[in-house]
């Protein structure tokens, strides 16, 4: 059970890191908007 443990969570590991990549882009580019438009007004 070890093995298919380890076979079946390899494509859902690099499911994961893809979703944790774009939710960390798109906090970036949230903060990087807000940010700007705190300081186009500032």
């Amino acid at each position: 059970m070890e093995q298919r443990d380890s076979k079946s969570t390899e494509p859902s590991l690099k499911g994961t890191f893809a979703s944790v990549m774009l939710l960390a882009a798109f906090l970036i580019v949230t903060w990087v908007g807000v940010l700007w438009l705190f300081v186009a007004r500032g």
